[in-house]
């Protein structure tokens, strides 16, 4: 059975450009008559079809990029937009924002739309059903069919692409030292399930904090969210025992405002009782009573940063392009809902 071939793979066999591929085939008088005949044969023999709204995408600048965030309402996913948007207008890039709705399908369609000879690019972060499902076919296809892809935030290892993310696992790392350094030593984890590649990075932090520091891991403090259900109730559940946290640290904002919520409605007080930080510096983190400490992750970087990483892709002619990581380095912002106020560097 012959591979499936795409047009990546005709012009790494050839050793010309992605472009060249598809001119040769659409039989270009700009490609020499020995090179077209080559590329031909080869497209025949593997019964490639090709995608003509793929090879539109690549011979015609569209000067758009498509960007697909899970959520729109989360001040992180607004900063990041920001950030891409403002390397845009510069650089003469117009904008497309899609949201997924953390939809597995919304997401494909999404990509569908944008692929569709609409965008030069796509900037995604990866749905949590998506993660959830571990089916990534559809960024696969992209990839195959020439389309240059960046992910951000949450991000999947196995997919061949330019990323930009942020060193969640050093954030949560400072943010579970911190509350140590405070006095604290029975430190709650509020995070998502494990298949959220930003959530487990963070609680791979916490434990490494906690380890660290010769403190056994409680398993009766780390709250695995389901956003299916209400986070009061099953927060609720760290106040309710007799071995009541004295610090918590909450992979969110959102979590961590709910925690101190919880917190209060049980009657301990915030940071006097029990000291709380969050990840992502947004406006609830800013405006929550107290005022939360937290990690934060710079999405304004991160969007100009993949921005960059997609531009310098669909500029380059070379089928060996070399996709690489880059990772956005977090640190402490605190403010009143810990005790202590300590700066890191």
């Amino acid at each position: 059975m012959k591979q499936k071939i795409t047009l990546k793979k005709i012009a790494k066999e050839f050793g010309v450009s992605i472009s060249t591929v598809s001119k040769a085939l659409k039989d270009s008088p700009e490609i020499s008559l020995e090179v077209k005949e080559r590329i031909q044969a080869f497209a025949e023999y593997y019964h490639y079809k090709p995608n003509s709204l793929a090879l539109n995408l690549r011979n015609q600048k569209t000067k758009t990029i498509g960007v697909i965030i899970p959520e729109i309402v989360h001040h992180f996913f607004t900063k990041v937009i920001t950030g891409i948007e403002k390397l845009a207008n510069d650089k003469g890039y117009n904008v497309m924002i899609c949201v997924s709705n953390e939809s597995y399908e919304k997401e494909v369609l999404n990509m569908e739309m944008l692929a569709n000879g609409v965008v030069d690019g796509i900037i995604a972060s990866v749905s949590k059903e998506t993660e959830e499902k571990d089916d990534y076919r559809h960024f696969n296809e992209l990839i195959n069919n020439g389309i240059p892809l960046v992910m951000f935030d949450r991000v999947v290892d196995q997919i061949n692409c330019n990323k930009v993310i942020a060193d969640d696992k050093g954030g949560a790392f400072l943010a579970a030292e911190q509350l140590l350094k405070n006095g604290c030593s029975k430190i709650a984890l509020i995070t998502t399930p494990d298949y959220v590649t930003v959530g487990h990075e963070r609680k791979e932090g916490y434990v490494k904090a906690l380890t660290e520091n010769n403190i056994e891991i409680n398993n009766d403090l780390i709250i695995e969210v389901d956003d299916k259900l209400s986070i009061e109730e099953q927060v609720s559940s760290l106040f309710k025992g007799d071995f009541v946290p004295d610090g918590i640290f909450a992979v969110n904002e959102i979590y961590a405002a709910t925690v101190m919520t919880v917190a209060r409605s049980f009657g301990y007080h915030v940071p006097d009782d029990i000291e709380v930080i969050g990840f992502t510096d947004g406006v609830i983190s800013e405006f929550t009573t107290p005022s939360l400490s937290t990690v934060a992750q710079h999405g304004r970087t991160m969007g100009q940063k993949a921005l960059e990483l997609l531009l310098d892709e669909i500029d380059s002619q070379d089928v060996q392009y070399q996709h690489k990581t880059h990772i956005i380095k977090t640190d402490l912002k605190i403010r009143n809902s810990t005790k202590k106020v300590q700066f890191h560097n």
